[in-house]
């Protein structure tokens, strides 16, 4: 039965009028070249980036990853949410570089930094982790929620998840292929908001179901709301057990989410998400100027530090209210005989809160704004994954073709890249946990993206044969343990000779193996470029920073006021602000 009522049909139904309008009123407007389609004619203002850049964020992984995992490991992935400083580093330090470019993606940017093969190999690598992450954890978060909110859908012998999942595809790949970037930035303007505005709801009423702050601090313990949470002993056979779930990770590397780990991936996947990654950076191309791009970067940043109140902490609510029997149908949906967390209903903690505490009308303002998040992040993808395809790969094949045709191309891209997508979605369903699978698959895959353009940026002996040299073996790794992990989300019976080489790779926390990854590339980039001729510095000037001319620098100097320097540094205080509260 559904647990909509029908006020809150009239409040979704208002929700796609709005977006659908918006979308064909920019539909309307001309996108007759790459630039237009691409790249939305590069005159975005500084709110649009930012709240575009947050929209295509805040997805699917957040609404019911994020959220399950408060409701597992509490305020640990937090650690992942507090890097808005990684959007300071966007628009103070990488985005004159992108900008004074003119470049259309990331790979575009390595092609003008070292060489042609760099930009195709990032290209696939990129594409790649589009499929296995992005585009398949958007369709099956979206199945999660309808799965939820309206179980009795069916329709030609597909159940609500499967509906749902098609739903939102169809839905959002309508304005996104006829749009273009324009239409998707300014739907997730408005996005943004009403996402927000759900969200903070959602987090409001669960806490007056639950008794207040203070109760819920109670309830779930310090160890749920410490960032750095220790491994915790079980017995006396040398294990260690999660906090909160209903199972154990193999070999002595056996944490949530031990403090080393945090302290060392978190950043390299946060810094190369938001500061290289084409489906980010795209809607910062966008923007009118260098001055708007940074002021859309700090926006962001600001927009970031709510998460961990509105995604996280709902999740924790969810867990209390079922652990304190105050509401049993949420135990009884989510928690086994021994009162731990089922990982397996994890995932379904945000809709079964927005289900259960919500009265009817503010619970239709929460799902627009769910649908909201989903539309948000598949648009994303849509348009960033047919930008790298038809500006990285098909022009390059076909150099001479219309600006027509490849607009033409870009929207034939982004259906296949769906396609592929539902074809990953078993995958997703056989891991630990949405956001655990999503964190672990882009640790596999950052780390050498992170090498090339950072240690590419600001060392400018570094070049083009160390480039390729570090995206390949690193690439290489990360492929190795996603075929490795593969058999074991697909077969939960499936596992590995204990002691085995391929047991071991397979039990190595995926932060640690992310580490090893890091550090791999990074000797090969520098001791590959060292061993081989050195970079002409007059191809690559104002692409590093010491190529940089003194009047590219008095134009950056220029671009920022001390107003942008400030806020800048309060978005620091406010990040410093969470961890301590966070800690101990």
């Amino acid at each position: 039965m559904s647990v909509l009522a029908t006020i809150d049909w009239v409040f979704i139904a208002l929700y796609f009028a709005l977006i659908l309008g918006i979308a064909w009123w920019v539909i309307r407007q001309k996108n007759e070249t790459s630039d237009d389609y691409f790249l939305a004619g590069r005159n975005l203002g500084w709110f649009v980036v930012g709240a575009s850049i947050f929209a295509s964020n805040i997805g699917s992984e957040h609404i019911v990853g994020l959220a399950g995992s408060g409701a597992t490991d509490g305020v640990a992935m937090a650690h992942y949410e507090l890097h808005a400083w990684c959007l300071l580093v966007l628009g103070w330090i990488l985005a004159p570089f992108y900008m004074r470019s003119r470049i259309y993606t990331m790979p575009e940017f390595l092609e003008k930094r070292f060489s042609p093969t760099a930009r195709w190999v990032l290209s696939v690598i990129s594409l790649v982790a589009y499929v296995l992450t992005k585009v398949a954890v958007g369709i099956f978060a979206g199945g999660i929620v309808f799965g939820v909110l309206l179980p009795e859908v069916n329709f030609l012998g597909l159940d609500s998840f499967w509906v749902g999942s098609i739903l939102m595809i169809i839905l959002t790949g309508v304005y996104t292929v006829m749009g273009g970037l324009r239409a998707v930035a300014y739907t997730e303007a408005i996005q943004t908001i009403i996402l927000i505005l759900g969200s903070i709801l959602v987090t409001v009423y669960g806490l007056k179901a639950l008794g207040g702050w203070d109760e819920l601090r109670a309830i779930a313990g310090s160890e749920m709301f410490n960032l750095w949470k220790p491994m915790v002993p079980e017995g006396m056979d040398g294990t260690w057990a999660p906090v909160h779930t209903d199972t154990e990770m193999a070999w002595y590397f056996n944490s949530n989410y031990p403090w080393l780990g945090m302290l060392i991936c978190a950043p390299i996947i946060g810094l190369w998400y938001w500061c290289t990654d084409q489906y980010i950076v795209q809607r910062m191309l966008g923007a009118a100027n260098l001055t708007q791009a940074r002021r859309g970067t700090i926006a962001a940043a600001f927009f970031k530090l709510l998460p961990v109140f509105i995604f996280i902490i709902p999740g924790l609510i969810t867990f209390a209210l079922a652990d304190s029997g105050k509401m049993p149908e949420l135990a009884n949906a989510l928690l086994d005989a021994d009162g731990n967390i089922i990982n397996s209903k994890a995932q379904q903690v945000f809709p079964l809160l927005v289900a259960t505490v919500l009265p009817a009308g503010v619970r239709g303002i929460v799902v627009a704004g769910l649908l909201a998040a989903l539309m948000s992040s598949l648009a994303g993808v849509f348009n960033a994954s047919s930008t790298l395809f038809t500006m990285d790969l098909y022009s390059k094949f076909k150099p001479n073709v219309s600006q027509k045709q490849l607009v033409r191309v870009g929207r034939i891209a982004t259906g296949v890249m769906v396609v592929i997508g539902l074809l990953w979605i078993p995958v997703i369903q056989g891991s630990r946990g949405l956001y655990d699978y999503l964190q672990s698959v882009q640790g596999y895959l950052a780390p050498p993206i992170f090498v090339v353009f950072f240690f590419g940026i600001f060392n400018k002996r570094l070049n083009a044969k160390g480039a390729l040299w570090a995206m390949v073996v690193g690439f290489a790794l990360g492929i190795f343990r996603l075929i490795i992990d593969t058999p074991v989300m697909l077969n939960e019976g499936y596992a590995y000779t204990e002691g085995s080489f391929l047991w071991v790779i397979n039990n190595i926390f995926f932060q640690y193996y992310s580490v090893l990854i890091l550090i791999v590339s990074a000797i090969t980039m520098v001791v590959v470029s060292y061993a081989s001729e050195a970079p002409n510095l007059q191809r690559i000037q104002g692409l590093t920073m010491g190529t940089v001319s003194a009047e590219q620098k008095a134009e950056t100097k220029a671009s920022y006021t001390k107003m942008d320097v400030a806020i800048s540094i309060l978005v620091i205080v406010l990040i410093i602000a969470a961890y301590l509260y966070f800690t101990g």
